[in-house]
């Protein structure tokens, strides 16, 4: 048996790809676009690790107008290895992302995307020593 990926139902794809590849820094590797069912698949992938992807699914008719995938409806939380949680924390901050779970412990960090799907960062190897701003923050929302 073989991972293959986790499919995440969005209800923006620019909102989506915007957090998912500019901010997370995320890669597409392809796109479908399905007219007759209506839908587009859009696989990602971390840049360094092709074989755990997501999998973007947009339906061009969404389930309704106002929330098309109330909670749990699109998924529960995507985990990534980071090479230095304080750094890319700091950069996702920088663009405007919230850090809901901050990595007060140097391990472990949780951000939302644009459709509330969770993201945990965990530091890859050890922890990092703890350090401000990131030991005095507190969560933001839900995470």
């Amino acid at each position: 048996m073989k991972y293959l990926h986790t499919m995440v139902r969005v209800s923006d794809v620019d909102a989506s790809l915007d957090f998912y590849c500019n901010k997370l820094g995320l890669i597409e590797l392809s796109r479908t676009e399905n007219e007759q069912g209506r839908f587009t698949l859009i696989f990602l992938a971390a840049h360094e690790d092709d074989t755990a992807q997501v999998e973007l699914t947009y339906n061009w008719d969404p389930e309704t107008n106002t929330n098309p995938y109330p909670g749990g409806r699109n998924f529960g939380h995507l985990a990534y290895r980071v090479d230095d949680i304080y750094a890319l924390c700091e950069q996702l901050m920088r663009n405007g992302v919230i850090i809901n779970r901050p990595p007060r412990d140097g391990r472990m960090a949780f951000i939302k995307s644009p459709d509330n799907v969770s993201v945990e960062l965990l530091q890859a190897g050890d922890a990092l020593p703890p350090q401000e701003p990131w030991v005095s923050m507190s969560n933001t929302g839900s995470w």
